[in-house]
């Protein structure tokens, strides 16, 4: 009979995090995944063709031959230098499996052209986006932002942390409402305006977070690993490996069998595999989750770098709402061939918001407008799936959906918490530097 402490399903990101995270800590862990390749809604497609099949696209175009130099991200997101996931990549040491480089560029959209947002104090100085005394006052908030520490209220500078609202705090530093709106949605990575209303403390730390990633590329926070997302889960299988975990592919799963109200065993193609917990992706157990929302992502194939972005071969986009009339942001991911994920020339650009309308392909024209022209474009809705309970009475444990954001720390803030519900045990990780050596922003 075979027993194991934890049966996961699906090889998804957070999925294959959680494996190499409970592998490593002793549990003996088994894989099923209904596909045959790594990543489940988060996969990177390749070679090209699988991609238009996929999509029900005819294609590809004999001009974008050479398909299996193409691995396109499902769900692209960019990596925030001294964010959860670099922690939880140095943590493991998986940084050993992936090589990463520096996103050239950041852009926030405003009344029409879009603006680069200041990477250095240099490009502050010269920034657009703000004026003279503008740009005095925003150092002053990232000063106090960086020395804020919740632990020393004599850092609070009167500022209460969780009673000082938002607008209150950037009302404190006087800034105008230009400064507030890529502080909020390109700093902050807020996705829409309620976070003024609360407090401040998560801003806070949002600011610090993007400065503190800032300061060691230099010039932009973010990074993404070379050959696509793909890297990311592979590599955690490979740490699960290490520690004994096995895989099985391209397997189908019949039921999930209960006792007593708990999960006693998963029976796929006719072979029961019992284990104390279950960890899966939504689309495995469809009964046990609800929808919150919709996302739209619109993945285009380009020839030619977006304009205004200063011939970047990667950057991120930002569209705030309130430049739209919208409740929430639209987010442009970009990478090339740079990153070893497309044809020599070539670029892949993901339009991706929430959907507010029963037009969602309407909603993210103006981010399409932007990359024009676009050789081929893919687009998806996805329903955003939560799970219904935290999964400690039946000891099934659902990951939620990924959203539009383009960058990870909302996923990780899941993953953390379904390890410790999982565990009973919080996930305690150390930074590092030496995810520096695995980095490069050369040409």
């Amino acid at each position: 009979m075979d027993e194991y402490d934890i049966i996961v399903l699906g090889t998804g990101l957070k999925e294959c995090v959680l494996s190499g995270l409970l592998s490593q800590s002793g549990k003996k862990v088994l894989h099923i995944d209904r596909h045959p390749y790594y990543g489940g809604a988060s996969a990177s497609i390749s070679p090209l063709e699988e991609m238009y099949k996929k999509f029900k696209v005819p294609g590809p175009d004999k001009s974008m031959d050479r398909g299996k130099e193409w691995n396109i991200d499902l769900i692209p997101k960019f990596f925030l230098t001294n964010g959860e996931l670099v922690k939880i990549l140095v943590h493991t040491e998986v940084t050993r499996y992936m090589d990463f480089k520096v996103v050239e560029g950041s852009y926030i959209y405003k009344a029409g052209k879009l603006h680069k947002v200041p990477g250095t104090e240099e490009e502050a100085n010269t920034s657009d986006l703000m004026g003279m005394f503008d740009k005095r006052r925003f150092r002053k908030l990232l000063l106090f932002a960086l020395n804020f520490d919740l632990r020393n209220p004599r850092t609070y500078q009167d500022v209460d942390p969780a009673k000082t609202t938002t607008r209150d705090l950037f009302c404190r530093f006087d800034l105008g409402l230009d400064v507030m709106e890529f502080t909020g949605h390109a700093i902050a990575l807020h996705s829409s305006d309620s976070y003024l209303d609360q407090p401040c403390g998560e801003t806070i730390r949002r600011i610090r977070l993007y400065s503190e990633s800032l300061s060691r590329q230099n010039n932009n926070p973010y990074i993404y690993p070379l050959f696509g997302l793909r890297e990311l889960p592979q590599g955690f299988a490979r740490l699960s490996a290490e520690y004994g975990g096995t895989f099985l592919f391209n397997r189908a799963v019949d039921e999930l069998v209960m006792e007593n109200g708990k999960v006693k065993a998963v029976k796929s193609e006719g072979k029961l595999f019992h284990c104390k917990q279950l960890i899966c992706d939504p689309s495995y157990v469809p009964h046990r989750v609800r929808k919150v929302g919709r996302v739209i992502r619109a993945i285009c194939l380009l020839n030619h770098p977006v304009k205004n972005t200063h011939e970047a071969h990667s950057c991120q986009i930002v569209i705030p709402q309130t430049q739209l009339n919208r409740k929430s942001d639209i987010y442009i991911t970009v990478v090339s061939y740079h990153h070893n994920v497309a044809s020599d020339g070539m670029y892949t650009a993901t339009v991706s918001t929430t959907a507010e309308t029963t037009t969602p392909e309407k909603e993210v024209q103006p981010g399409l407008e932007l990359l024009e022209p676009i050789m081929q474009k893919f687009v998806k809705v996805s329903h955003m799936l939560v799970p219904n309970d935290d999964g400690k009475k039946n000891q099934i444990f659902v990951s939620r959906s990924y959203d539009a954001i383009n960058h990870f720390e909302a996923d990780c803030e899941d993953i953390k918490d379904m390890y410790q519900r999982i565990t009973g045990v919080e996930l305690c990780i150390r930074g590092s530097e030496r995810h520096r050596s695995h980095t490069s922003d050369d040409d």
